[in-house]
């Protein structure tokens, strides 16, 4: 937790709650994810606080805000570079740690300095193969 105190980061009893619901948290989890855990303990504490600490987290790039599901903000707080395997029926992500070597011809870089790439992998988990081999047909979810 000291991480976030040299980034200016007030630390309160539910700043605290956040940060330890996020530590070492593989789940990718949304604001309201986190708001509904860590609500529990703190009953009184706002959406606004979750989500701000949230963007204020983002800001100091101390999490990562993905935009993998347009229909709500996931964060992740794992910073080191890594890609993502996104189940295209049920969104859970899984994070992949491995470099992949893209090169990009220099006519195609548009005048860019390549500095880093995050790349998406779709694909069907295995809870949602599991309920297709059932007999269940679920229509996948937009990406």
């Amino acid at each position: 937790m000291e991480k976030y105190k040299d980034i200016g980061l007030k630390l309160t009893p539910q700043r605290l709650a956040i940060l330890g619901y996020l530590e070492d948290n593989k789940e990718h989890p949304s604001a309201e994810d986190i708001y509904r855990a860590v609500s529990k303990k703190f009953p009184t504490m706002s959406f606004a606080t979750v989500y701000n600490t949230l963007e204020t987290l983002r800001k100091k790039r101390s999490i990562l805000q993905l935009t993998i599901d347009p229909a709500k903000k996931r964060f992740d707080p794992n910073t080191e570079p890594h890609h993502h395997l996104i189940c295209v029926k049920c969104k859970m992500i899984a994070d992949i740690h491995r470099d992949y070597k893209l090169p990009i011809p220099n006519k195609e870089r548009a005048g860019f300095e390549i500095i880093g790439n995050q790349i998406e992998f779709y694909g069907i988990c295995p809870r949602c193969k599991t309920t297709k081999s059932k007999g269940v047909l679920e229509e996948p979810l937009a990406l």
